[in-house]
């Protein structure tokens, strides 16, 4: 039942909205008001069905939140057990999810306390998919608070802090923080993470494991939470090897009804298993200047080690400039306040099409923004600020210019791609920085919000804005231990192609002692 609104309230109301109403005009309106309400309360109150999307029937327990003592590196959000089909391409691997991934049954709180309780009634898409190719579920993993992880920022959510397993003083990256730390320590095969920015790549350069976004729709994002602008917002795989990686690509991606953001290109599935041995002899591999500028000596000597490696498996090998690869940064800072800004207002995702509406999860997160805003991280309010003074300013004018301008730089990665296959550059142009433990809520503020300068997104966050896939691979560790992450980018809907030349890296190396925890 609807709260009824008196005179003030209704006052109160359009005055939020820019519309002066006196207390005798708003009586007026009351009236009409009272109507429309009773109306619309009978609408929610009616017992008509509300189709769900397909699931996998699979028995599920509700599982637990592991002690302490059970999960040491506090990767973990929750554990369970769901067992998939028994055949498939993922039989006998086991996935878990980044808390803002729907699972039926299993808790949800996108790393904050204030949506801690909440239980989705359907599953994502990712997780219905796994669980068709055999797959089994075995958890939820820690994120950044809302996402608010900014990937160097330390990975602190409500939940705390995911530690590196290579070393527990530096940070794993965030904001898919838990799955990265799960893969690495080798507790689960696969996890499946988000990027708004970097949030699955950084993460898995930091932690020393194979990270992929894909080219922007292939794989459905149904089913996942809120993301600062869904024009940017990805899903993909964090596992140890590209084998495993392309597997699950392979099983998951594709086409789905319930993806409003998926256009007429995402074919319906993709082989990237069959061409995985292909090697990369007559390859034309592009070296990125632009992503190599400000990089640590440790990771530049190293991702170019990566890429010699390449050219003697046969890769003919060649320096390319975009220029702007580093000024989308203004179109995509225009993109992501606003972004989130109306996810937060409307909790509708910016889906505003025919499909299916999770209205579980659009509850608790309107419920949320109503009554909990504070509970947002630092560098998330000041995103939502500065987009409500850009939309005071400029009255959605810069939001609508960054769409408008997209192609230009779309066009400008995609006139690099011509003359060749792939491009190559750090993932991160630094190694994993260290914990910062802060003295004071102000000092804690002030290191949240100069996170977003760091630089470690530098190279990741353009792609998550042109669309073009992008895979984070290790190449090996610095003098003192932390993974270095070599990332390779292709042309759209080539991820086949990416992950080709990443397993030919791999099999051209001594992986374990690449991929090792304690090598």
């Amino acid at each position: 039942m609807y709260a009824v609104p008196d005179v003030d309230e209704v006052v109160a109301v359009a005055k939020e909205l820019g519309i002066h109403l006196g207390p005798d005009e708003a009586d007026k309106y009351r009236k009409y008001l009272l109507e429309q309400m009773a109306e619309l309360d009978n609408f929610v109150q009616a017992r008509l069905e509300e189709p769900k999307p397909p699931m996998v029937s699979a028995a599920r327990e509700p599982g637990y939140r592991p002690s302490l003592e059970e999960d040491p590196l506090n990767a973990w959000m929750w554990k369970c057990r769901i067992e998939g089909e028994a055949e498939g391409l993922l039989a006998g691997k086991t996935a878990s999810y980044k808390d803002h991934i729907a699972v039926a049954g299993i808790p949800m709180s996108f790393g904050s306390f204030a949506l801690e309780g909440f239980i989705p009634d359907f599953d994502a898409t990712v997780v219905t998919r796994v669980l068709q190719a055999g797959g089994t579920i075995v958890g939820k993993n820690v994120m950044n608070g809302l996402s608010g992880g900014f990937g160097t920022g330390g990975g602190i959510g409500d939940y705390g802090r995911p530690l590196n397993p290579h070393n527990h003083d530096h940070v794993t990256g965030g904001s898919s923080s838990g799955s990265a730390a799960a893969v690495a320590s080798g507790e689960v095969d696969i996890s499946f993470g988000g990027d708004q920015g970097g949030s699955i790549r950084i993460p898995a350069a930091f932690s020393g494991i194979v990270g992929h976004k894909p080219t922007f729709g292939l794989l459905s994002h149904f089913g996942i939470g809120f993301g600062s602008d869904q024009s940017i917002d990805y899903t993909g795989p964090l596992t140890r090897t590209v084998e495993d990686a392309a597997a699950t690509l392979q099983a998951t991606a594709g086409y789905d009804p319930y993806d409003p953001r998926q256009t007429r290109d995402v074919p319906t599935s993709i082989d990237i298993l069959g061409g995985l041995d292909g090697g990369v002899s007559g390859l034309r591999i592009g070296v990125l200047q632009e992503g190599f500028d400000d990089a640590e000596t440790d990771v530049r000597d190293m991702v170019m080690a990566a890429i010699d490696v390449l050219a003697e498996a046969g890769a003919d090998v060649s320096n390319v400039s975009v220029p702007e690869h580093h000024a989308i940064s203004a179109a995509y800072s225009a993109l992501t306040g606003e972004g989130a800004l109306a996810v937060f207002k409307t909790g509708f995702f910016g889906a505003f099409t025919r499909t299916y509406y999770p209205a579980s999860i659009i509850t608790s997160i309107n419920k949320m923004w109503a009554s909990q805003a504070d509970v947002l991280p630092p560098r998330s309010k000041l995103s939502l600020i500065a987009a409500e003074l850009s939309r005071r300013n400029y009255h959605g004018r810069a939001y609508a210019k960054s769409q408008n301008v997209r192609p230009t730089f779309i066009q400008a990665f995609d006139d690099a791609l011509v003359n060749v296959d792939l491009l190559v550059m750090p993932t991160c142009i630094m190694t994993a920085p260290k914990n910062h433990t802060p003295g004071s809520y102000l000092e804690a503020v002030e290191h949240n919000l100069a996170s977003g300068n760091s630089g470690g997104s530098r190279n990741t966050m353009p792609f998550n804005y042109t669309g073009h896939p992008a895979m984070a691979l290790p190449v090996g560790k610095s003098p003192g231990g932390l993974p270095v992450s070599m990332q390779i980018v292709g042309r759209f809907f080539d991820d086949p192609l990416v992950m080709r030349a990443a397993y030919a890296y791999q099999q051209s190396t001594d992986w374990d002692k690449i991929i090792g925890v304690n090598s």
